[in-house]
């Protein structure tokens, strides 16, 4: 079996709490569709104290919100107010442009929460680059789950391991949370889709290469690839297929073309992007 590649996490701080970042990676970019990945904590905030991710705008992309613990309060500009909590789903589609908030809310920053999460993005294939915005949330209940042999399984979105999400996508995506006990051993499907594993804690073998929290194995589609567990571990299984087409990525921005992306910029400094209702603070551009 061939070594796979093993993307080390950077930690990224977005002022007050600290993500550990594997995509997009100076060693590849996208794994299928998936062209950002962040895993969010664990963190205790203080009394008081939380999340508070201020309105700014995102295009041709879709985000993806999944959470282990806490909770996360969702606002956007097409008026949505939602609460996500763990094992929930939220899918927010940007299509040609989409402006959302996440903050930690009022109840549980009263409290002091502990958060513990994923959020990722997944690119918008041609065609569907400037279709129009949404969002969808799909409570945990909704989605497939199977608890066998030391393995608790839940398919975030598509089709694995004989589950099949709920989840709406635009292109062939797949995502499963895995939780597999110390000694367990889960199989991967063959197939001509990328294939990635994250390790959110534990540590798990795939061949004679050990993969450990903050590390993203990807993985050979030529065969089936067993993931050993070496202490109990949680796992996230992130891919779909492979882009036909590069694309740009840029701040909150990913486009097939810097001209798209150009504009966005351009929108934003100009204030047309639609605005969060309820919502007064911005996220200036940065200037890199």
């Amino acid at each position: 079996m061939s070594i796979p590649q093993v993307i080390d996490a950077h930690q990224r701080d977005l002022g007050g709490f600290v993500v550990r970042r594997v995509l997009p990676a100076a060693e590849r970019q996208m794994v299928g569709p998936f062209i950002f990945f962040d895993h969010l904590g664990p963190t205790k905030f203080a009394p008081g104290r939380g999340i508070d991710v201020r309105p700014h705008p995102h295009i041709a992309l879709a985000t993806v919100t999944y959470l282990f613990a806490g909770s996360l309060g969702h606002r956007d500009s097409l008026g949505t107010v939602r609460e996500i909590r763990p094992g929930d789903v939220n899918w927010m589609s940007a299509g040609r442009g989409i402006v959302h908030s996440e903050r930690t809310p009022q109840a549980a920053r009263l409290q002091g929460e502990h958060a513990h999460g994923i959020q990722s993005w997944v690119a918008l294939p041609d065609g569907h680059e400037d279709a129009e915005p949404s969002f969808v949330h799909y409570p945990a209940t909704a989605l497939p789950t199977r608890v066998v042999d030391g393995i608790a399984l839940t398919v975030i979105a598509g089709e694995a391991f004989g589950l099949i999400s709920p989840v709406a996508t635009v292109w062939p995506t797949i995502y499963a949370h895995a939780q597999i006990a110390h000694g367990a051993t889960l199989e991967t499907q063959p197939d001509d889709a990328e294939l990635a594993v994250y390790v959110v804690q534990g540590e798990i073998l795939i061949g004679e290469t050990r993969v450990t929290p903050g590390q993203l194995a990807v993985l050979e589609p030529v065969a089936t690839i067993k993931l050993h567990a070496l202490a109990d571990s949680r796992v996230m299984l992130l891919g779909g297929k492979k882009f036909p087409t590069a694309r740009h990525i840029w701040w909150n921005f990913v486009s097939s073309t810097k001209e798209r992306m150009e504009q966005a910029k351009d929108r934003w400094e100009r204030g047309q992007f639609p605005m969060v209702p309820g919502e007064t603070e911005l996220m200036p551009l940065p200037n890199y």
